[in-house]
């Protein structure tokens, strides 16, 4: 349910708040009173195109809101796919503001979003119907969109939908494994020959790395060997000078002072745990100078051709090492896959076979309920039309099976073509409404399918943009009844221009002008029973209200005018 709409500096609206309630609101107002710039505050929340000349002048940018409360859990449920959630209080809030310099802001509770989000919601929360809405029933799917909202049948539609998803799934993979024959055997020639490339070298991760390590010690492995022997000499050489013996000395000149000075026995002990250290460390340098009993010279020319096989696999291949070996491990399971191609495609369609049975089943209990609904809809919308004056007018919805030789085309929303077929005339053939119905008659027909959408909870709020317009006042009185009708499970709107209408409504907004500081400004209100009375009277008989149009407006009211 709408809630309020906020508008600030748009054209003649330098800040307009209306609130609305459950119900039906009729929203009146002279020519040039503001009501085309509050349609055109909602279609900036829709998500149209930015009008920078709708800013009113003197301002450098324009801001529109709207707060939506009351969601079904429907549309609770279809917006978690967009990832919107109401508020702490179950509210959504739907702003943008649009500036001279061509920036638009969005915002979904006070959250920046992108325009495609705030489009992508807008119909969830608010429908509108204008006179030249007749391209509704034209955008593909909407004519089955609307049999499934009167047919509560969400429950086959998401039986059929898991097949589905689980049918497009084997067929994207059988596609995926299917190639033509000599194309089979080019890429399996390539892929032997690539790994067998690969396993030729056989590289290891992390390999390069050690080997420039060792390419660095070979080639320095002179300088090595004289550094490290002379670091091995000094620490445990065979002279009598060498770290080792001075320290081994040492303790065992305090071990003989002990009894005399037992800290000399601690000093002793901590002399030999270092003796032990750097004996070991002198090991370690020792084997520097050992390369594995190979010459330094014929061990770096090993290495700098393994480094170059390693190199030339890293140039084809991928770049680094690591992309080699994955690179490999991808070829050596593609290979595996296409050589068993055959026997896994036989699996495949074997199992989309069974999954094809069961989707044509779900498939026919799908149908079965737009079937059935398409009946009961045919006679609720006729109904509808015979209460907009057009009583000569048919209607039937054909829901046709899908068909291609002999099997059925499955998509997302099942296997069937809804389509809405009227006669208008007496006498005239069944034609698709969607094509053919003039002007006049598609908007009292589409006016008569929203109503019926409305009245099983398919549209939360339904705002009717001047949908009287061109009809007399008694077609008029007729469609605010249907009006005040689908008001009973939808919030409905209407702007319009019709006393008859207006008279219906639960509650009655006005939009008027008033000069404030030299400047035009727009503001809205809710009508009392006076007020309402007088407005009305305005309607009827324009700027000079007499006594007898007021007290046509209180017929009106009181329903006596019937």
């Amino acid at each position: 349910m709408l809630l309020s709409l906020h508008i600030e500096n748009m054209a003649v609206i330098r800040r307009m708040d209306a609130d609305f309630d459950r119900g039906f609101t009729a929203i009146t107002g002279e020519t040039g009173a503001g009501k085309s710039v509050m349609m055109e505050s909602l279609y900036l929340l829709a998500g149209a195109k930015a009008d920078r000349e709708l800013i009113r002048h003197g301002e450098d940018r324009a801001t529109v809101s709207a707060l939506f409360s009351e969601l079904s859990d429907a549309t609770l449920s279809s917006l978690e796919l967009f990832g919107v959630f109401p508020d702490d209080e179950g509210c959504l809030e739907l702003s943008r503001t649009v500036s001279t310099d061509g920036k638009n802001v969005c915002r979904i509770n006070g959250k920046a979003v992108s325009l495609s989000l705030l489009r992508d919601t807008f119909p969830y929360l608010l429908h509108i119907h204008t006179q030249e809405d007749n391209g509704f029933l034209r955008r593909e799917g909407s004519e089955l969109s609307i049999l499934d909202i009167a047919a509560h049948n969400d429950a086959e539609k998401e039986a059929y939908s898991l097949l589905y998803r689980k049918l497009t799934s084997i067929a994207r993979e059988i596609d995926a494994l299917r190639m033509d024959e000599s194309e089979k055997i080019r890429t399996l020639e390539t892929l032997r020959y690539q790994l067998s490339e690969i396993d030729a070298v056989a590289p290891k991760s992390g390999e390069e790395e050690a080997l420039f390590e060792e390419k660095l010690r070979l080639r320095h492995s002179e300088k090595i060997a004289k550094q490290a022997g002379f670091a091995y000499r000094a620490l445990r050489g065979a002279e009598k000078g060498n770290a080792c013996y001075i320290i081994d000395r040492a303790a065992a000149s305090l071990r003989t002072i002990t009894e005399v000075l037992p800290e000399a026995g601690e000093i002793a002990d901590a002399l030999e745990g270092h003796l032990v250290e750097i004996e070991a460390l002198a090991d370690r340098i020792d084997l520097f100078s050992d390369f594995g009993g190979a010459d330094p010279t014929e061990a770096l020319d090993r290495v700098e051709t393994r480094l170059a096989e390693l190199s030339k696999l890293t140039r084809k291949y991928g770049g680094t090492l690591e992309k080699v070996i994955a690179f490999a491990n991808d070829a050596r399971e593609r290979l595996a896959t296409i050589e068993g191609a055959d026997d896994r495609i036989s699996e495949l369609e074997a199992e989309y076979n069974a999954v094809k049975k069961e989707a044509c089943a779900a498939a026919d209990s799908l149908r079965k309920t737009r079937e059935a609904t398409a009946k009961r809809l045919e006679k609720e919308i006729v109904d509808n039309l015979r209460a907009l004056d057009m009583p000569a007018a048919e209607l039937r919805i054909d829901v046709t099976a899908k068909m291609r030789d002999g099997d059925p085309i499955f998509t997302e929303s099942g296997t069937d073509d809804v389509v809405f077929m009227a006669s208008v005339n007496v006498g005239e053939p069944y034609i698709p409404i969607a094509k053919n119905a003039s002007g006049g008659e598609m908007s009292r027909i589409m006016l008569a399918i929203k109503t019926v959408i409305a009245a099983h909870d398919g549209l939360p709020t339904v705002i009717f943009d001047e949908v009287d317009t061109g009809v007399s006042g008694k077609t008029s009185r007729k469609i605010g009844f249907s009006l005040l009708a689908s008001a009973k499970n939808a919030q409905i709107l209407s702007i319009t221009h019709s006393a008859q209408i207006a008279s219906l409504a639960h509650r009655h907004l006005l939009v008027y002008k008033q000069e404030k500081e030299g400047r035009t400004e727009s503001s809205v209100k809710l009508l009392s029973d006076e007020e309402r009375i007088e407005e009305l009277a305005r309607i009827l008989g324009g700027i000079a209200v007499t006594e007898s149009q007021r007290e046509a407006a209180r017929d009106m009211l009181r329903g006596t005018d019937l």
